[in-house]
């Protein structure tokens, strides 16, 4: 399944027009986080035929609530003003998708029309991903980038034979113990932890561990704490 996530919308006009795209394309579950605009009547009017799926969706305090459940993450951003390397591109992230069985589920996210997402909700993702546009004018609306995502996503296949992955909340535990442990061995430095340990979530993200590795990995963890305590 896939789940579309909004991060704190400006527009609800925007919001409508996403619903509208994931309609057409056979995707329903549209989730909302944080702050958002009132969004009737305006969704209603720019979802145009796509109301029922304003009127359901779910909303969210944070993103990590949101996608906690989620097999798969994936961040979207804009390529304007990059520094570092996007994982995917919208047809990769469907052969990615590609590999989940029917009853797992991968949450694209989409940040605010103006900013984007912060750091610590692009980190949160296992992969992150872009639209590749022309570099004289690379910004794209919420809903156009929604709708190539969306598309992409609706012509992939489910896997008969999934593996079993990790729900983002056990992922992100593992991320949270990790560092802890890092930070008091003093592999990570106090003043800025991140700097490194950004790196590591983006190997673990690329590795796409299944529930079985992330149970092992937070074992080694908790035995390494438990010797140290010793």
């Amino acid at each position: 399944m896939i789940r579309v996530v909004l991060v704190e919308p400006r527009e609800a006009g925007n919001v409508g027009a996403v619903a509208r795209v994931m309609k057409n394309f056979g995707h329903r579950d549209l989730w909302i986080v944080g702050e958002h605009p009132n969004l009737h009547p305006l969704a209603g009017w720019w979802a145009s035929g796509a109301e029922d799926l304003v009127e359901a969706a779910r909303f969210a305090p944070s993103l990590g609530d949101a996608i906690a459940d989620a097999h798969m993450t994936v961040a979207t951003t804009s390529s304007r003003g990059r520094t570092t390397p996007v994982d995917l591109t919208p047809r990769e992230v469907a052969q990615l998708a590609g590999t989940l069985g029917a009853g797992q589920t991968l949450a694209l996210v989409f940040g605010r029309e103006d900013s984007g997402l912060t750091r610590e909700e692009l980190v949160s993702c296992q992969h992150t991903a872009v639209v590749p546009t022309n570099r004289e004018f690379p910004t794209m609306n919420l809903a156009q980038s929604a709708g190539i995502f969306c598309y992409e996503l609706s012509t992939i296949t489910p896997a008969q034979q999934p593996r079993e992955l990790a729900p983002a909340s056990l992922v992100e535990r593992m991320h949270q113990r990790a560092e802890e442990l890092l930070l008091e061995v003093g592999f990570l430095h106090a003043n800025n932890p991140d700097r490194i340990y950004d790196g590591l979530r983006a190997m673990a993200g690329r590795a796409d561990l299944d529930a079985r590795e992330v149970t092992i990995l937070l074992g080694i963890i908790r035995q390494i704490e438990w010797k140290l305590s010793q």
